[in-house]
């Protein structure tokens, strides 16, 4: 009967949906107050079921119910019961139904908490999110029912694909969807202020802690399944430009940019007209990925999809929410008075800059993942990898570095070209210092060359804002800011230092056999079987010797049995200054094991300047929503 339940929770709530999308667009066409007063409570109670449904999925996962095919398909009941928990959406059909809860309660969340629109203006809002509500919910009832059953039913499940069998599937997919669902909120908020004309700073206020927000949970979605990816699939890197790793990607570049528009809009009334246009980009951009990881379309760990219907399906939502939003922009943007105007040497003018090149990068990522599939729909095979990103893409990075260091230091409206040099004055020595060093004692390639440089720099300008300030009466987003810029500098010299410096060394070692890598000296002391709890394996053990202490290392290569899969469990040692990782290979039939070891210097940094980021975008929102709080309060109180 869970099931039954959780089929009817969603039948309903897309009803509800369809519902709160006719009632909107009543009350806005006749100007009637009942329509429009049943808005607010129809999406609470539609999120309310969306929540219901993806808590029946769980239920039936965590019972091990071998009578629903996605259950029998994605699980058994053997798998740990984490596995079982986030196997619940570590499918086709539950990532869609998590995608769509997410949807259901943010427009909940959206009806119940903003007060700061016009009326109008928010049930336009909350309209357009029933409208892409509803095309999910069709999806996933006609194409991709996640409740149906089958007959008999088995007593074990196929189970879990075991690269997936790792906490990290209980966070990464959630925080990501969390991040696309945030940017389908800032979409709608700017449809309903197209629809209503109400393009404006109160607009663009009520918008932004939706954006930020989306922006948090994307850069810990994108960290958390970098790091997932580092250590889970025993290749050694944290970013393959694989197409799904940019489909996750593209609408962070996209909310980044948006980001730093809506706050020039809410602060400045400025950038009206490009602040819609980015909403309406950075959803097409989380629908693209939607697209490329749910259609079938790519092979990949995470790409779950493989029936050419369900990506008609999905093409289909794509051409309708993102045509019918262009065309919505075309029919509208007429009437969007031009805001307040600045100069180029300003503030507003760093951030025109920041978005344009962002614009550029998100471009290059876009057409490096989709020309392969063009291409192979001619007939044509051909592959897109590091290469090309590292070299179109790389170079725009290291200008969007210099652009991040000077915008925060420009002043709002107008500045003067001499002044700001001046200030930069730190910044620029800190950078020519750092390069200059490296050049003498540890001379890497260029693009690191200027990428640790650059790093330096930019961490100098990222903390001067606070110079000069009372540092406990400074904003908390002030703060933020600082914390984010600082994290970009930290994730940039981590990346630049693990391409300039790691070193690798493949080798099949016999017991006892030491093995240099970097600072370490590494010995196959002996392989041993072990077995888990759904799985077996073959255990190195690894003496890393360094500066005359020892370490030791297991890692290993299992063998499951629900699906029949080998994988390699990397063991990897963390100091302060980087990363020994180690895999275990094959036996090549003369008593030797291959492995694989790797020192990466400062790796680590790239993942906690990421988690800084995030930090810092956090501490914006808290700020900028005490700051909304003290206002409120003075108002109410006047």
């Amino acid at each position: 009967m869970i099931a039954e339940a959780g089929l009817a929770a969603l039948w309903f709530a897309a009803a509800l949906a369809a519902l709160q999308l006719a009632m909107a667009a009543l009350g806005l066409w006749r100007g009637q107050a009942e329509p429009v007063a049943a808005v607010r409570p129809i999406a609470i109670v539609q999120g309310g079921l969306a929540a219901v449904a993806m808590a029946a999925l769980i239920a039936l996962f965590l019972a091990s119910d071998m009578s629903v095919r996605l259950v029998v398909e994605n699980s058994h009941a053997a798998k740990p019961w984490l596995y079982k928990f986030a196997g619940a959406w570590g499918n086709h059909e539950g990532s869609m139904l998590l995608w769509v809860t997410i949807l259901g309660l943010a427009g909940g969340a959206v009806a119940i908490l903003e007060r700061r629109l016009p009326e109008r203006t928010l049930i336009a809002t909350l309209g357009a999110q029933a409208g892409i509500a509803l095309g999910f919910y069709a999806f996933l009832l006609f194409a991709s029912n996640p409740f149906a059953r089958v007959s008999p039913a088995p007593a074990n499940g196929l189970g879990l694909n075991p690269l997936l069998q790792d906490p990290g599937l209980a966070f990464h997919p959630p925080t990501l969807y969390i991040g696309y669902v945030g940017i389908s909120v800032a979409f709608s908020f700017a449809v309903g202020a197209l629809v209503t004309r109400d393009v404006g700073p109160a607009f663009a206020r009520a918008m932004r802690p939706w954006v930020l927000g989306a922006w948090i949970f994307l850069t810990l979605g994108i960290t958390a399944g970098s790091y997932w990816a580092y250590y889970e699939l025993g290749w050694g890197g944290w970013w393959f430009w694989d197409p799904v790793e940019n489909a996750s990607l593209m609408p962070w570049l996209a909310a980044t940019a948006l980001l730093h528009s809506v706050t020039v809009l809410a602060t400045r009334d400025g950038l009206r007209a490009w602040t819609v246009m980015l909403a309406v980009v950075a959803f097409s951009m989380s629908m693209i990925g939607t697209f490329l990881v749910r259609s079938g379309i790519l092979t990949s760990v995470h790409a779950f999809a493989v029936d050419p219907e369900r990506g008609a399906f999905i093409l289909a939502l794509l051409a309708i929410y993102i045509g019918g939003a262009l065309a919505l922009f075309a029919a509208r943007i007429g009437t969007v008075r031009a805001g307040t105007t600045f100069s180029l040497v300003s503030r507003e003018g760093g951030l025109v800059v920041n978005n344009l090149l962002l614009s550029v990068i998100l471009g290059i990522v876009l057409i490096g993942t989709l020309y392969p599939l063009v291409a192979a729909g001619f007939g044509v095979q051909l592959s897109v990898g590091p290469p090309f990103f590292n070299k179109a893409a790389g170079p725009i990075a290291l200008a969007l570095v210099v652009a991040m260091a000077v915008g925060p230091l420009l002043r709002w409206r107008r500045d003067d070209a001499g002044a700001l040099l001046d200030r930069l004055i730190w910044p620029i020595a800190a950078a020519g210092f750092t390069g200059a060093a490296l050049v003498v004692l540890a001379p890497p390639g260029v693009l690191p060359l200027f990428g640790l440089s650059l790093a330096a720099g930019l961490a100098v300008a990222s903390v001067l804002p606070l110079v000069g300030r009372n540092l406990r009466r400074t904003p908390l987003f002030t703060w933020g800011m600082v914390v984010a810029h600082l994290g970009i500098a930290v994730s940039l010299a981590g990346m630049a230092c693990d391409s300039a410096y790691t070193s690798e060394t493949l080798v099949a070692a016999a017991v006892g056999q030491p093995v240099r890598v970097g600072p370490y000296v590494v010995k196959l002391d002996g392989i041993k079987p072990v077995v888990g709890q759904n799985w077996s394996a073959l255990e190195a053990r690894l003496s890393a010797s360094r500066d005359g202490e020892t370490m030791v290392l297991r890692p290993q290569s299992r063998y499951f049995s629900d699906p029949v899969t080998t994988t390699s469990e990397s063991a990897i040692a963390t100091e302060w200054d980087g990363q020994l990782y180690t895999v275990l290979g094959q036996a090549d039939g003369q008593g030797r094991w291959q492995l694989r070891l790797w020192w990466k210097p400062f790796v680590t940094l790239i993942w906690f300047g990421g988690v800084l980021i995030a930090l810092g975008g956090a501490l914006s929102l808290v700020g900028r929503w005490r700051r909304e709080r003290r206002i409120a309060a003075r108002e109410a109180y006047a």
